[in-house]
């Protein structure tokens, strides 16, 4: 198994780091470049970098997973198609937000729709597929919750696919997050054994991250867009309800629930006293806007995930 997880993440590594420096160029010819909120005032000479990056990174990962996973595993087969299935609507948005030359792609209630609809169908595949049984983090117990499997499993979805979303404002900030998420995910997929192909993907989005991050790392070359984050939001979600370590997601994921949290605050608090808690929100922007640079920002936030990760490991130790 360790041999699989290495060569795995080593081949998502190559291929990602060639796709992603093969996309650069075409994505300039073909204009597709990200158009910056006004608001935010440090970001204006970013204008024009290109966006769906995350093309790259995430057909690297699903490739190679499909290839060392078990392509019979019907749970792994389903959170790659959910996967897939949001980079396809993060790619309609990133296109129509170029087309229309702002940044507005997909309308709201469009995204909301989509977002619902999978969230649905993969909490009833849990629920008629018996895959209702929760993990609870630090221990090795488990609850069975039954149908209580489609109220959670949708809101897991749709809260983990925009946090993710939310935390995608920085250069590096949701790319190292995210393989540091999927880096203790696939472990701890590993130490509770029988989840073999799961932790396979994973580490194929931790290591065709890593390639993705040496483009994205301040200045980024390239931006992963909607096309990206939609997608890793959905992964992240799918692996962890599929596995029963849907708890373990405001754990290891817990800056990307800190992002929705301070624009829920932010929003809250805006429309009942006319005034702002944050400078900015999501909170990274916040923190940016009080002199900490992006590469500190995106730094901090992965060592807070990695602190937070190797915790969930403490059980197995």
């Amino acid at each position: 198994m360790t041999r699989t997880m290495l060569l795995s993440a080593l081949i998502a590594f190559v291929l990602s780091l060639v796709l992603c420096a093969a996309e650069i160029p075409l994505l300039k010819r073909l204009g597709a470049g990200q158009n910056i909120l006004s608001y935010v005032k440090e970001h204006k000479s970013k204008g024009g970098t290109p966006t769906m990056g995350g093309l790259a990174f995430i057909f690297s990962a699903c490739i190679v997973a499909l290839i060392m996973g078990g392509v019979r595993d019907k749970p792994f087969l389903v959170t790659v198609a959910v996967g897939v299935g949001y980079l396809a609507v993060g790619f309609l948005d990133d296109l129509l937000k170029k087309r229309r030359g702002e940044n507005l792609g997909l309308r709201p209630y469009q995204k909301i729709i989509f977002q619902l609809a999978v969230a649905v169908m993969a909490s009833l595949y849990c629920c008629f597929e018996g895959i209702t049984v929760l993990r609870i983090p630090y221990t090795r117990l488990t609850v069975d919750v039954g149908w209580g499997m489609l109220p959670l499993g949708i809101f897991v979805l749709l809260a983990t696919v925009n946090s993710v979303n939310l935390t995608d404002g920085l250069d590096g900030l949701a790319g190292s997050v995210s393989a540091v998420f999927f880096a203790f995910v696939a472990t701890l997929l590993i130490l509770q054994e029988g989840d073999g192909d799961s932790a396979i993907l994973c580490i194929c989005l931790t290591g065709a991250l890593a390639a993705y991050l040496v483009f994205n790392t301040n200045r980024a070359s390239v931006f992963m867009g909607d096309t990206g984050s939609l997608s890793l939001g959905g992964f992240a979600a799918c692996v962890c309800l599929f596995t029963g370590n849907a708890l373990v997601i405001p754990i290891a994921g817990i800056m990307f629930v800190l992002s929705s949290i301070s624009v829920i605050i932010q929003v809250i608090y805006y429309k009942k006293t006319g005034k702002r808690v944050f400078l900015m929100a999501p909170i990274h922007h916040h923190f940016q806007e009080k002199g900490y640079s992006e590469g500190k920002i995106s730094y901090a936030y992965a060592l807070v995930t990695a602190v937070l990760g190797a915790t969930l490991l403490l059980p197995f130790v």
